[in-house]
């Protein structure tokens, strides 16, 4: 676990987003203030073409910003670099590799010993619930034991900070609810910083401590919503008057404009 800071662990400033061509500009970010805490995770959830995954991939220093800047423990943060660790939605394991190989693949970067590698490993694959299957190959898993995978291959390299960039998108909805729970009770576990993009309003509310509301294109912070709900949750949370009203605000702040018509909300 990772040291608590006095300031907060994550600060983005006047962040913008543009990208020009010789006919035109088009912000995709404008103006994003944040604020994460060490240990918090947190949800940004928008509308399609908001530019939160952009936003996660400045985060990760794969793309850069026009303006502004993110600072990680007050350093400006420049490229890629082993303090973040990050998840798409897209399956992203070596193919050739076992389960037990794809976590063990950024260890044999950092030269680790063995023994501690071993260590790590059978440590990451006990969390996600897969050391029966460490010998599969990715082709022999279910899409949920991909994102498991991933997410343990993710954590094992120790990063301050784990992004997630819509990681169970693309399952099935009993799949789906099944991974927000492990995933919930695994950062309770680990307690990494965690920031985690969704246009899944439900998921957002579920999973984190605070969301942050993201309008469309310009893609602007328009509300930074705390989620007051218990620190252990199970799926029949999401029935709760307690969730329901936090959802709803939500969906009502989306759809105060018409911007929001691609979010999942139930009224």
């Amino acid at each position: 676990m990772q040291q608590a800071t006095m300031g907060p662990k994550i600060s983005c400033k006047q962040l913008n987003k543009i990208y020009r061509s010789k006919r035109s500009e088009t912000f995709a970010l404008q103006d994003i203030n944040m604020d994460i805490a060490d240990n918090e995770f947190i949800c940004v959830v928008g509308p399609s073409g908001c530019g939160k995954s952009t936003l996660l991939r400045i985060f990760a220093g794969l793309d850069e910003a026009t303006s502004g800047d993110i600072l990680l423990d007050d350093r400006i943060m420049t490229g890629p670099g082993a303090d973040r660790g990050m998840v798409f939605q897209a399956y992203t394991l070596f193919p050739w590799l076992s389960v037990e190989n794809n976590i063990r693949f950024g260890l044999k970067l950092k030269n680790l010993p063995k023994t501690e590698a071993d260590q790590i490993v059978e440590k990451y694959l006990g969390l996600v619930g897969l050391s029966d299957f460490r010998d599969r190959l990715p082709k022999e898993l279910s899409g949920g034991m991909k994102q498991r995978v991933a997410i343990a291959r993710a954590l094992a390299n120790n990063p301050e900070v784990l992004l997630m960039d819509e990681p169970f998108g693309a399952l099935d909805p009993d799949t789906k609810g099944n991974m927000q729970l492990q995933l919930r009770e695994l950062w309770e576990k680990e307690k990494h910083t965690v920031i985690f993009i969704t246009h899944d309003i439900e998921e957002a509310v579920f999973l984190s401590q605070r969301v942050y509301v993201m309008s469309a294109r310009p893609g602007r912070i328009i509300a930074d919503i705390p989620i007051d709900l218990p620190a252990k949750r199970d799926l029949e949370l999401k029935d709760t008057p307690e969730f329901i009203q936090i959802r709803k605000k939500i969906h009502g702040l989306l759809h105060s404009g018409d911007f929001g018509m691609e979010l999942h909300a139930a009224n």
